[in-house]
C-alpha cells in the first residue's frame, strides 16, 4: 500500500472495512433465512408425522363459506379482497382466490398452530440474533480500527519524530532524524521531505547566527574597549572644565553604547545562557538609572519623586531589566517639559511604574512602540520585546497630560 497516496490508502482502508463488513452481514443474513426455511419444514414435517396417516390437517381449501371454520366465517362474509390474509391469535393464514362469479370466493386455510415458533421461542431467537448483530459490529468496528491505524501509520510515525525534537533548542543533527526517504514519495513523503528541508535551514541559521553574534561581540567590543580606555587616559590629564564635561558625556554615551550593543546582541541570540535566571534586586537598578539620565533634567527645574513601596528582587536578564528601565525613564525626562514636573517613580512588589507629564503634542505621538526617543534610547518598541524576552509585562497608558508607563513582573 505504500505506494499509493494516503487519500488512496484511505479510500482503500474504508472500502475494504465496508466490503469486509457487507460479506459479514450477507452471511448472516443468508444464514438465518436458511435457518428459518429449515426450522419451519422440520416443525410442518414433525407435525405431518405426528398425525400420519392424515396428512392434510394443516392445509385445505374451502368453496363456501359455511365450511370455513368456524373464527373466519364472519370475516368471510365480509367480501374480502384476493390474497394473502394472516389471523395471528388463530395462528391461521388464508388465501382468497376469486372465482369467475364475482360473489363467490374460494379459501385456501393454512393452519399453522405448532408450526410457528412460540413467543418464549422468538424472544430466544431475538437475544441471538441482536449477540449476533453486536459480535458483527465489535468485529467491524475492530477492523475498522486495525484498517485505518495501518493506512494512518506513516502519518503517525511522523508526528512522533517531530514531536521528540526539541525546538527550542535545535541542533545541526535533527533534521537527520526525519529520514524523509523512508516515507516514499506519497502525500506524507512530500511532508516529512518539506519539514527536513525546513529544519536543516533552520538549522544552518541558528549556526549562522551563533557564528555572527560571537564574531559581531569581538568586533564590536573592541572599539568600544578602546574608546573607554582613551577616555580613561583624558580624564587624567588636566582638562578645562568644559572638555572635563565633554570628556563625562562621551564616557556616558561609551558605556550607554557598551551595554545597548550586550544587550542586541543577547537579543539575537537564540540560545540562552544562562542569564535570564538571575535573580537580582529592582531598586539598585532604578537608582542606577535615574543617576545616568538626570543630565537630560539640567536647567528644566524637574524634580523626580521615587517612591519604593517595597524592595522586591526579579528573575531574569539584570542588564536587561536596567536597559528597559533606562528607556523609561530617559522618555519621561525627555518628555517632561520644563518646571512640569514632577516625575514620579514607584517600585511595587510586582511592578515598577514612571509617570511624566508632556505637553498636549506629545500625547498624540505616543504609542508603545513608538515615542519619542533620542541619543541611545533603545525605544519602546525594543523594550516590548525585552519584557517578553525575559517573561515581563510592558504597558503604556496615557491619561490626559500624563503618560504612566508600567513594567511589571
Amino acid at each position: 500500500m505504500r505506494r499509493h497516496s494516503l487519500r488512496k490508502r484511505v479510500e482503500i482502508a474504508f472500502a475494504m472495512c465496508v466490503v469486509g463488513l457487507s460479506v459479514a452481514w450477507g452471511f448472516a443474513f443468508y444464514s438465518a433465512i436458511r435457518l428459518s426455511e429449515d426450522r419451519v419444514l422440520t416443525n410442518q414435517l414433525q407435525r405431518a408425522a405426528e398425525r400420519y396417516p392424515d396428512l392434510g390437517m394443516n392445509l385445505r381449501g374451502y368453496d363456501t363459506v359455511a365450511d370455513l371454520p368456524e373464527p373466519l366465517r364472519a370475516w368471510a362474509r365480509t367480501h374480502p379482497e384476493a390474497g394473502l390474509h394472516e389471523f395471528v391469535s388463530e395462528e391461521l393464514h388464508v388465501a382468497v382466490i376469486a372465482a369467475d362469479n364475482e360473489e363467490r370466493r374460494a379459501f385456501v386455510v393454512f393452519d399453522v398452530a405448532g408450526i410457528e415458533a412460540a413467543s418464549s421461542e422468538d424472544w430466544w431467537w431475538l437475544l441471538v440474533i441482536t449477540g449476533v448483530v453486536g459480535t458483527l459490529g465489535a468485529l467491524g468496528f475492530g477492523l475498522g480500527v486495525v484498517v485505518m491505524r495501518r493506512a494512518v501509520a506513516p502519518v503517525v510515525q511522523l508526528a512522533n519524530v517531530v514531536a521528540d525534537i526539541d525546538l527550542e533548542h535545535l541542533s545541526a543533527a535533527d533534521h537527520k532524524r526525519i529520514a524523509s526517504g523512508r516515507f516514499g514519495d506519497d502525500e506524507v513523503g512530500v511532508l516529512a521531505c518539506a519539514i527536513e528541508k525546513t529544519l536543516e535551514r533552520v538549522s544552518a541559521f541558528v549556526a549562522r547566527e551563533r557564528y555572527f553574534t560571537g564574531s559581531a561581540s569581538h568586533e564590536l567590543r573592541t572599539p568600544i574597549t578602546v574608546m573607554t580606555g582613551a577616555l580613561e587616559l583624558l580624564e587624567q590629564s588636566d582638562l578645562s572644565a568644559d572638555d572635563a564635561k565633554a570628556v563625562e558625556r562621551a564616557r556616558r554615551a561609551t558605556l550607554e553604547m557598551k551595554s545597548t550593543i550586550e544587550m542586541f546582541l543577547w537579543l539575537a541570540r537564540e540560545t540562552d545562557d544562562g542569564s535570564y535566571g538571575e535573580q537580582f534586586l529592582v531598586m539598585p537598578l532604578v537608582t542606577r538609572a535615574i543617576d545616568q539620565q538626570r543630565y537630560l533634567l539640567a536647567g528644566k527645574s524637574v524634580d523626580v519623586d521615587v517612591a519604593g513601596l517595597a524592595a522586591p528582587s526579579v528573575r531574569g536578564h539584570s542588564q536587561a531589566f536596567l536597559i528597559a528601565v533606562n528607556n523609561l525613564v530617559r522618555n519621561a525626562f525627555e518628555q517632561t517639559l520644563a518646571g512640569q514636573g514632577p516625575v514620579t517613580i514607584l517600585v511595587k512588589e510586582r511592578a515598577l511604574t514612571v509617570t511624566n507629564t508632556v505637553s498636549s503634542e506629545a500625547v498624540g505621538r505616543t504609542t508603545p512602540t513608538d515615542a519619542p526617543s533620542h541619543g541611545y534610547g533603545l525605544g519602546l518598541g525594543i523594550v516590548q520585546r525585552l519584557c517578553e524576552r525575559n517573561g515581563w509585562t510592558f504597558s503604556l497608558d496615557v491619561d490626559g497630560a500624563r503618560v504612566i508607563a508600567c513594567l511589571s513582573w
